[in-house]
């Protein structure tokens, strides 16, 4: 939701979309609630979350990117040792 925001703030305005987006969307930010977000640190696990995404991405295209989420998950978990 803050990536969609701040995406389209410029052309729109963050009252205008989450004013128009909140009854639409169930559990869409008020514009006080994103400038809240905003201003917070990113949580552990956020900060683990994006250690994670060049990982991913490089699994995944060792796959010649053909595996799906589950392949991906099993053979990440393989990696680390773990077994299914």
């Amino acid at each position: 939701m803050i990536r969609f925001i701040d995406d389209h703030r410029d052309r729109f305005g963050v009252e205008l979309i989450c004013r128009v987006l909140r009854p639409a969307v169930q559990g869409f930010l008020t514009s006080s609630g994103y400038r809240a977000a905003v201003g917070r640190a990113p949580c552990a696990r956020q900060l683990k979350d994006e250690l994670l995404v060049p990982e991913v991405a490089r699994l995944h295209a060792e796959s010649y990117g053909v595996y799906g989420r589950r392949e991906m998950h099993a053979d990440a978990a393989a990696r680390a040792g773990h077994r299914p």
